[in-house]
């Protein structure tokens, strides 16, 4: 994982446009379970039943943690027996979007970003603000914030499981070899562009600052200059501005002064492999990407350090979140709420997250002191693991990615800012442009 915004690839409007509308409008839900007048579950009180629980690739690595959750819950309740059933990534929502359609959505089902907006938009998942009042004490403010949905007030439609927060790393070597104070990383966008025209100046070529990849910058990098992606009805793109007219001007001055390599202009996917080879000064921004530089680049491992990430002047910083929604049809409310409550509880997130390098979005979980310590400070995987999990319990450190801005206008969006980073066309016109198809886009997807 790189920067939280890679992360939110979305359907295409042909595959979003395939799920049918809910079945339980009203009174009764599709299977005949007890449902408010909205369609919304109502609890009986009666932890019970069976239930499924989906999961998004986690067999054979991760199954015996989720067995043994499953199975000590079945102790605490057992009236309830839960089916697991795990399903493979690659055409994990069009799977979603056939279910759906077929009436057998799990009761539980774990979602990433894309899947539960396509979920949500369409009425298929429980308000779990509403079925289980309180809980969003439980959570880090941040997490809980993401799975509400635009025109639902305060309603929140899904609990937050695992999270992955924005960081920044750095080639401490390389960054003194350029001159600057490896105790004094950016903090703001405008100062990460400082750093790199630095680092492109003093470098000969020799090693770049940073991958341009627009695609996995925006809306993030705008988002933290204090460029207002959408207007306040959430109907029009609002992004052209001067600030994003400096952030195309900078980003082409660094293009032709040899900040980045070329090709990732297009293309960043050996991010990972430059960084190692000891030819790029920022990496990844995820803590998981530490790991993988300690297992195969010992000698870029010793020159990492690590910071928090860039924020900006609105402190803000990307998080990645997946989630476990409760189908808004199901039989069985009180257990499938229990048992998502359950698997995203404390305990069970602080031991997911010692296996792999995931943060809990549980409040109890993030103050376990497997997240708070940094030993000798020297060693850059503690050390991420703490600035990950202090910026994930301040709540203003939470920049999502509006919904609005799918995977289309992303491609929309890009492909100007390519074409003024190269020089086929000025920065402002390439933010218009941007804009205005953009908006069409949006325009289009509002009618469906």
């Amino acid at each position: 994982m790189t920067r939280t915004h890679r992360f939110r690839l979305r359907l295409a409007t042909a595959v979003a446009g395939l799920l049918l509308p809910s079945a339980a409008a009203c009174g009764l839900s599709g299977d005949g379970s007890s449902a408010a007048e909205d369609g919304q579950p109502e609890r009986t009180g009666k932890i019970s039943g069976d239930i499924t629980f989906r999961t998004l690739q986690l067999k054979p690595t991760f199954s015996s943690y989720v067995q043994g959750v499953i199975g000590a819950f079945e102790r605490k309740y057992p009236d309830v027996r839960v089916k697991w059933e795990d399903v493979p990534g690659e055409g994990y929502n069009e799977k979603l979007v056939a279910d759906a359609q077929a009436g057998a959505l799990p009761d539980v089902v774990n979602l990433n970003t894309d899947s539960f907006q396509l979920l949500g938009d369409r009425g298929m998942l429980a308000d779990v603000a509403r079925l289980d009042p309180g809980v969003s004490k439980e959570y880090v403010p941040g997490a809980w914030e993401q799975y509400k949905l635009p025109g639902k007030g305060d309603g929140v439609y899904a609990y937050p499981w695992y999270v992955t927060p924005e960081i920044l790393t750095y080639n401490k070597k390389l960054f003194e070899k350029a001159g600057l104070d490896t105790g004094r990383p950016p903090t703001t966008v405008e100062q990460f562009f400082d750093h790199a025209e630095r680092i492109a100046e003093r470098s000969g070529g020799a090693y770049f600052a940073f991958m341009a990849d627009p695609k996995g910058r925006l809306p993030g990098d705008w988002q933290k200059m204090g460029v207002p992606l959408l207007n306040g009805k959430r109907d029009a793109f609002t992004f052209d501005t001067p600030k994003a007219v400096e952030w195309v001007q900078r980003m082409k001055k660094l293009y032709d002064k040899g900040a980045m390599p070329k090709e990732s202009l297009t293309k960043s996917d050996d991010l990972a492999q430059l960084y190692g080879a000891g030819k790029l000064v920022f990496g990844p921004g995820s803590p998981g990407f530490i790991k993988d530089i300690k297992r195969n680049s010992p000698q870029a491992y010793a020159q990492t350090q690590v910071a928090r990430a860039v924020t900006g002047t609105l402190k803000h910083i990307g998080i990645y979140t997946q989630s476990l929604g409760v189908r808004k049809d199901t039989k069985h409310p009180d257990a499938a709420a229990e048992f998502a409550k359950w698997v995203t509880n404390g305990p069970n997130q602080v031991a997911f997250s010692k296996q792999v390098t995931i943060y809990p979005s549980n409040a109890k979980g993030l103050a376990d002191p497997y997240f708070s310590g940094r030993g000798d400070g020297k060693d850059p995987e503690t050390v991420a693991r703490a600035v990950g999990a202090d910026q994930l319990k301040e709540a203003d450190l939470d920049a999502n990615t509006p919904v609005e801005w799918t995977n289309q206008v992303g491609d929309a969006v890009v492909r100007e800012m390519q074409k003024a980073i190269k020089g086929e066309q000025d920065a402002a016109t390439a933010v218009h442009n941007a804009q205005e198809a953009a908006n069409g886009i949006l325009a289009r997807q509002k009618k469906r």
